[in-house]
């Protein structure tokens, strides 16, 4: 039986193949192929667009690529892989000698049969990414033929963006980049949490609105956030989601506020799965959170993510494939984020509606005695915690923090006590 885990491996199958970048077709297949999964809108912004300090660049595409000797053996063909031609790379069409031709080969040094991921964005260049030991058949001697079909020009910057209404206009924002070739885990293991995270919200009452997004890396960010300033202050809770399929141990990078909800929230999961896992202070660099984060937004969006970027030897290199990310660690970064999605639809702030001394709770049917089980002893624990910290100050989530009990058991204790005439959510009439 297919597991969820399973379904997310599968979408990343699928993607991988395919061409992407900051812009193009590649970026357009890719959307187009997450639209059959969920209701995604495709917005396309036309090259030249002024997005704050940037703009948003010409559209790339390339058709095939690769280096020929005097034999007529191709060397290197982007047919084979993606990864072989630097992104963005102008077209050429030359004859050069290895001399000539090295400024243009990037490998990894101290991995002789992995292949870079190199770009060239917004510096006309162009190169090819190949292993040491496809280098090592290269003669100095010998004269190579050279071919980059690729086109630059006026073109669009295209991006999805899914919103799931709730039952208010604040919103979360769970975004992941779409950018990246031949890359399971940066990106595409990010992509394929996002997609199964929207499918369980789509179908599950929401308090909160949810706006998913599947953007090029920086450019895409900095593009929705200058074009949507109306729906900039209705973002409540953020999430950026990368390198989640991997088998490290899962890494959450707060917010640069440090203690926004959604940081708070990571926090107690994380703790309370008494697994290994890393919580990080927030830095500008990385991924889209720094432009969420920037001092003009400053927007609550922490960054989910499992071997950091930059840290892990495979990143940025084919050997970041399909068999570097696994179903199960894919389906334990979705249930990291659903138990964090709980908490900040549940996390209300209530007020003790008898606040001197300790109230009954025997007669109200919330005392389990003396002699109960360990189970329904932290259960009262709960109830007592919940009417001391409910003075209109406290969320249930500071409270969970606090007592060192789970969400969950705060959460139920609340939900009996408002069933009685002890508790009531803050500024309820």
């Amino acid at each position: 039986m297919e597991t969820v885990g399973d379904k997310m491996h599968a979408l990343v199958a699928r993607l991988y193949p395919i061409c992407r970048s900051i812009t193009g077709d590649g970026v357009r297949e890719t959307l187009s192929i997450i639209r059959e999964q969920i209701s995604l809108e495709v917005h396309e912004v036309a090259t030249g667009t002024k997005v704050f300090d940037w703009t948003v660049p010409e559209e790339w595409n390339i058709r095939e690529a690769w280096i020929v000797n005097s034999a007529g053996e191709k060397l290197i063909d982007f047919r084979e892989l993606n990864l072989h031609v630097v992104s963005y790379s102008t077209p050429v069409r030359a004859r050069l000698r290895l001399a000539e031709l090295k400024d243009h080969l990037f490998t990894v040094a101290n991995h002789p049969e992995w292949i870079p991921y190199r770009t060239s964005y917004y510096e006309r260049n162009w190169g090819f990414c190949l292993s040491e030991k496809q280098l090592a058949k290269f003669a100095a001697e010998e004269e190579y033929e050279v071919c980059i079909d690729s086109s630059l020009g006026d073109g669009y910057l295209s991006y999805g963006e899914y919103l799931i209404k709730g039952e208010v206009e604040e919103e979360v924002l769970i975004s992941c980049h779409v950018c990246h070739p031949s890359l399971a885990n940066d990106n595409l293991s990010g992509i394929a949490l996002a997609v199964e995270l929207a499918r369980h919200l789509a179908e599950n009452p929401r308090h909160y609105s949810y706006r998913f997004l599947f953007i090029p890396g920086t450019i895409g960010s900095i593009t929705w956030l200058a074009l949507n300033p109306d729906v900039v202050p209705r973002i409540r809770h953020g999430l950026v989601l990368t390198c989640v399929g991997d088998a490290g141990n899962l890494t959450y990078k707060r917010s640069r506020r440090g203690n926004a909800e959604i940081d708070l929230a990571f926090a107690h999961v994380l703790a309370h799965s008494e697994e290994p896992h890393q919580i990080i202070d927030f830095f500008p660099y990385g991924y889209d959170e720094r432009q969420y984060c920037s001092p003009g937004f400053n927007l609550p969006v922490g960054c989910l993510m499992r071997s950091r970027h930059g840290e892990f030897p495979e990143y940025h290199t084919s050997a970041d494939n399909l068999s570097f990310v696994r179903p199960e660690s894919m389906a334990d970064s979705l249930a990291k984020c659903l138990s964090v999605v709980e908490i900040l639809e549940h996390n209300k702030v209530y007020l003790n509606q008898s606040p001197r001394c300790e109230p009954q709770l025997g007669k109200r049917g919330l005392h389990q005695g003396l002699g109960a089980g360990e189970g329904r002893r932290l259960r009262e624990l709960a109830l007592l915690w919940v009417l001391n910290l409910s003075d209109g100050d406290h969320s249930l989530l500071d409270i969970a923090a606090r007592s060192e009990l789970s969400f969950k058991v705060i959460k139920e204790a609340a939900q009996a006590l408002a069933a009685t005439d002890l508790l009531a959510i803050a500024g309820a009439n």
